[in-house]
């Protein structure tokens, strides 16, 4: 039984990052697959699939990498709200991840969003992660 699943899947991606590895898979969950589509949409992994179609679900991720360099497209991707220790912030109090060039993934009232979209929005809520 995994005690913080939001930080198996962050480490799974690290983990593949590291590894050089194409795509990995990771045990799906609502939750899981919000925060794959931010990623997709903020040009950090290069495509998804959610497999839906087993007992257990899966999130087949598409890693991204630089083609001249071969550098992943995320540097660092780590986790901040904890189960021992939650991260909550207001609408006027969000982080700045790198002075704007990350994001940080807010999970709100509203569904889950970047920090960006959150201040738009004024919503404040769980910083889940930070990526960049």
């Amino acid at each position: 039984m995994i005690t913080d699943p939001i930080a198996d899947y962050l480490t799974r991606i690290r983990n593949a990052l590291k590894a050089r590895h194409r795509i990995v898979e990771i045990p799906a969950s609502n939750l899981k697959k919000e925060i794959t589509k931010i990623l997709y949409e903020k040009g950090y992994i290069h495509g998804y699939k959610f497999d839906d179609k087993e007992v257990k679900s899966q999130i087949k991720i598409a890693l991204k990498y630089n083609p001249a360099t071969k550098a992943p497209a995320i540097t660092q991707i780590e986790r901040i709200s904890r189960p021992g220790l939650r991260r909550f912030c207001k609408a006027d109090e969000l982080p700045r991840v790198l002075n704007g060039l990350g994001i940080a993934v807010i999970s709100t009232s509203r569904g889950v969003m970047t920090d960006k979209e959150a201040r738009t929005q004024n919503v404040g809520g769980e910083v889940l992660c930070f990526v960049y």
